[in-house]
């Protein structure tokens, strides 16, 4: 397995991907994969990064968003990560997260956040290795077919970004 930058051909795959984690019911309150134009124009083209096999398949990707436009909030971004269920507990969520911290550092990011649900014990364990940390949750925050979720709030903050 090998870690290189998303491409637009990869889109087919890093969709089915993420609608197949959609579809597991504990990865996000969407419930439908964007097309490819939205997931396009709503990530940083930079900090986008796949799992790839020898072959040069897909096997999970990591993507990062701006949390704002304020200027004040630049090094602060929210991310993604997705790995088909195949190819689970080999590595490829690791090593894309290992990635993209080393991605995000280089461009000046310091801080990396995202929201999980509290079910999703797995993407718990792996952030914490990652060195995320809890922050909080929020309780009910949201509908999840027809029944209200809590969101684990986790972040990354970068020790060598001062």
């Amino acid at each position: 397995m090998r870690i290189r930058q998303m491409r637009p051909g990869d889109a087919d795959a890093v969709l089915a991907i993420y609608q197949a984690g959609l579809d597991g019911g504990h990865a996000s309150f969407e419930t439908i994969a964007p097309t490819w134009a939205a997931f396009d124009a709503g990530k940083l083209s930079a900090h986008r990064l796949v799992a790839v096999d020898p072959t040069d398949r897909v096997l999970g990707w990591v993507a990062v968003s701006p949390v704002s436009a304020r200027p004040v909030y630049a090094g602060v971004v929210e991310h993604s990560v997705y790995v088909d269920s195949a190819a689970r507990g080999h590595g490829a969520a690791t090593a894309l997260l290992d990635a993209l911290i080393r991605s995000t550092e280089a461009a000046g990011i310091w801080t990396i956040q995202s929201g999980v649900f509290p079910e999703n014990v797995a993407s718990l364990a792996l952030h914490r290795r990652a060195g995320f940390r809890v922050i909080g949750t929020r309780e009910r925050v949201g509908r999840h077919h027809h029944t209200w979720r809590d969101v684990v709030l986790i972040e990354r903050r970068s020790p060598i970004i001062r």
